[in-house]
């Protein structure tokens, strides 16, 4: 026969307690109203009794499930792992449940799985995949359900963001090949139907303007997709263009790996021939020959913030519209000064020292709000 399941009332029993006590002890939202002493004996007992949550009947009383959403644009993509991890570091110990959903980049799979969320009576959601113009995201307020996106930004809506700061972080990529003495520079940009998309482009043109260079519009490539194979076909098509482009800017790690393949393809090297930097500093790009120059962004702090948004949003609590985290230009192998320069100087390009990945201390979180500025408006 099936041992029979073991209840707060049993729990109650055992330790000659109220069952109200029995449930406040156990819930981590609850226990800071009853003494170390009790919290620690009844948790001691229910562990004894091997006691589970029955969090179907808890929702029914509470009227919460107790999980939350997170929904991911791809989920092979090595930034969200640390999102993630960042994510459930906040919320696992409150006694939250998360469900990961794919979107693969689509927007009609994302508007299915959203659906899903909503009839799983999820409590909030952590949206990582949104677009500019997102339906899903204005579906799941229009729902009342909490949501904060990370990564990336709705515009003109209030939804509650954790974005990074893009356009500092173009402004040190800049700053950086500008120093090596690059002066024709392209950029391959990402999806320009997202936040990270159109603000890394227009941080770009803002950025080159202000060192006097007005045909900047002329060396962009416009990826589809923030992945290798739309990086490598942008490079190429920047080649084919014949520009005397000695620098590119891509608008994330995985177009700027696409993009250095290509210049193999067509026998240039990097940063012999062309510097290459990225955007997010992915996991192992420094074992990647040659090794990535790219900004850091806060990928387990955009997690862990995003949910502490959260929680508050779900608790009925004040909490940030919008968070812009720092980044920080990461120098590596893949920039070099120009070919003509270096050789004018009788000397191969030799690319930058590589700076150590815990170099530096980070800068705290800033907070300020976007929306309603030029650089946030599509």
């Amino acid at each position: 026969m099936r041992k029979k399941r073991t209840t707060l009332k049993d729990i109650a029993e055992a330790a000659g307690l109220h069952v109200s006590t029995v449930s406040r002890a156990l819930d981590p939202n609850m226990r800071q109203f009853i003494s170390d002493e009790v919290v620690n004996r009844v948790v001691a007992i229910a562990r004894q009794m091997d006691y589970r949550p029955n969090r179907m009947a808890h929702g029914l009383r509470t009227n919460r499930s107790m999980t939350t959403g997170i929904v991911l644009p791809d989920i092979s993509n090595v930034i969200f792992p640390p999102i993630v991890r960042g994510v459930e570091s906040v919320l696992e110990p409150r006694g939250y449940a998360s469900l990961i959903v794919n979107t693969d980049n689509s927007e009609r799979r994302k508007e299915r799985l959203v659906d899903m969320l909503l009839a799983r009576g999820v409590d909030g959601v952590i949206h990582a995949a949104a677009s500019l113009d997102d339906r899903a995201a204005l579906e799941l307020e229009k729902h009342g359900v909490p949501l904060v996106t990370v990564n990336r930004s709705v515009e003109n809506s209030s939804i509650p963001y954790v974005v990074n700061d893009e356009a500092d972080g173009i402004e040190q990529l800049m700053a950086h090949v500008h120093g090596l003495g690059h002066r024709v520079i392209a950029h391959i940009a990402g999806p320009q139907g997202t936040s990270t998309g159109y603000h890394r482009l227009l941080a770009f043109g803002e950025s080159s303007e202000r060192r006097g260079d007005l045909g900047w519009r002329n060396r962009v490539a416009y990826a589809g997709a923030f992945t290798h194979e739309e990086g490598r076909r942008c490079m190429s098509e920047l080649i084919a263009r014949d520009l005397p482009v000695t620098a590119v800017i891509a608008a994330n790690d995985t177009l700027a790996l696409g993009a250095i393949e290509a210049l193999r393809a067509h026998d240039l090297s990097c940063p012999g021939d062309v510097s290459v930097t990225g955007f997010n500093d992915m996991p192992f790009l420094e074992l990647i020959p040659p090794a990535l120059t790219t900004v850091r962004i806060e990928q387990f702090a955009a997690g862990a913030a995003a949910a502490e948004m959260l929680l508050k949003l779900m608790a009925d609590e004040p909490a940030d519209t919008g968070v812009v985290l720092p980044v920080r230009l990461v120098a590596r192998a893949s920039t070099a000064a120009p070919p003509d320069q270096a050789r004018s100087a009788g000397e191969e390009p030799q690319p930058v020292a590589a700076e150590p990945a815990d170099a530096g201390e980070r800068a705290p979180a800033q907070r300020r709000s976007r929306r309603g500025s030029s650089s946030s408006r599509a």
